[in-house]
């Protein structure tokens, strides 16, 4: 029986490299100069240090930017509010979304079953898989998701005929 999964994974190499061209280009920015602005990535997320929520949200941009051109979707981070960090200085933390919670499963879950496709979806831990008696009716459901507004990016892996 055909079937394919619903994930939503970041590559964390091309994240990284996201990361690493973003404090490239605050060094060599002539409004940076001389500023205590940094980006890192860690396990949990990325942390942004700056002087001002000006330059906050532009090492925000910057970032979102380099994302684009590498082919990850912004819509992966979740941004935490602004706090005030030693120094005078501002935070702001980024969370990686990865994997499909509960609760967007259940959606998606519901939106097939509300379109009665010929095709069944079940949550298994942090993915859905969706199998169906033909190729077409799995491609419907792939146009049907893609079409759906999710929080997070989500990709279809594991394709079996």
């Amino acid at each position: 029986m055909p079937s394919f999964d619903i994930v939503c994974e970041i590559d964390m190499q091309e994240m990284d490299n996201a990361v690493n061209q973003t404090k490239k280009e605050i060094t060599t920015r002539y409004d940076f100069k001389g500023s205590n602005s940094s980006i890192e990535l860690s396990d949990t997320g990325i942390t942004i240090l700056a002087d001002d929520d000006y330059k906050l949200t532009t090492i925000a941009e910057i970032l979102r930017a380099k994302m684009t051109r590498r082919n990850l979707d912004a819509k992966s981070l979740e941004y935490g509010e602004p706090e005030n960090a030693s120094g005078g200085t501002k935070r702001q933390q980024l969370t990686v979304k990865q994997g499909i919670s509960q609760d967007l499963g259940k959606d998606i879950v519901k939106l097939i079953k509300q379109e009665k496709m010929k095709v069944q979806a079940s949550i298994q831990g942090e993915q859905v898989r969706v199998t169906g008696k033909k190729r077409d009716d799995l491609q419907a459901a792939m146009a049907l998701i893609r079409g759906m507004n999710a929080d997070r990016p989500l990709n279809f892996t594991n394709f079996r005929d």
